[in-house]
């Protein structure tokens, strides 16, 4: 519990310091973290952004540049992803150069907090694991709404906590027991302090910010038509909205 506290106080410092040695084996131990189910997930949270047929789309929290890599592969958008680890980005950058996206997809650093982007930038928003690492959940979702232009849509990839009495008890076995383990035997210790960090950080996250809370975050940022999905039992939660007219 001492590293939630810790991910609470700061952050953004905590949230680089957790993710700097991981970019290597990231795409491969995420799907261990989420049961096997991140790609699932992904694809349906790229799927709301894809239906508008987007030019511009920003990606934030962007890590490897798995989503915005998805992305070009389903629309002709060009894509920009933001992320605060620098050690991600090179690696995301490395995966962008070897499937020949360098002229679509271009990877900065930025906080979600204060995007280096004019009001109305981007036709769309996605955003993924992101609001535990931000001191103000709903003052960041006023940030990402700013960049998109009326009409368009964000979407988000977060996990979530599956309901009682049969499938919390499950998740809280795997998440503490298995999770741990397995991010040891796959990747080492870093990946172990991860795979202990995400259970409780998870479920203390909605005990302060339950998913009405974040329905309702989202309606204050501007959002409209606020979709939720959960997936995998409630494993994995992705929302979307469209950026209203006001």
């Amino acid at each position: 519990m001492r590293a939630v506290a810790r991910s609470r106080a700061e952050p953004n410092r905590f949230a680089r310091q957790l993710f700097s040695g991981l970019p290597r084996r990231y795409d491969v131990l995420e799907d261990v973290l989420s049961f096997g189910q991140n790609r699932r997930w992904r694809t349906a949270m790229v799927g709301a952004v894809v239906a508008g047929r987007p030019v511009r789309v920003l990606d934030v929290a962007t890590g490897t540049a798995g989503v915005a890599l998805e992305i070009t592969d389903r629309t002709t958008a060009r894509v920009v992803g933001v992320d605060l680890s620098e050690e991600m980005l090179r690696e995301g950058r490395r995966r962008v150069l070897a499937r020949g996206r360098a002229g679509r997809v271009a990877l900065a650093a930025a906080r979600a907090e204060q995007l280096p982007f004019a009001d109305g930038t981007f036709d769309a928003l996605t955003f993924t694991y992101l609001l535990r690492y931000v001191a103000d959940p709903a003052a960041t979702l006023v940030e990402l709404a700013r960049v998109v232009r009326p009409g368009g849509v964000v979407a988000s990839l977060e996990f979530g906590v599956p309901p009682p009495p049969v499938w919390r008890p499950a998740w809280r076995l795997y998440t503490r027991a298995v999770l741990p383990a397995a991010g040891f035997v796959g990747g080492g210790p870093a990946w172990a302090r991860v795979g202990a960090f995400l259970g409780p950080s998870i479920e203390q996250h909605y005990r302060v910010h339950p998913v009405e809370a974040h329905v309702a975050m989202w309606t204050a940022a501007g959002l409209e038509d606020v979709r939720v999905r959960p997936m995998s039992l409630g494993g994995g939660l992705v929302m979307s909205g469209r950026r209203g007219d006001g």
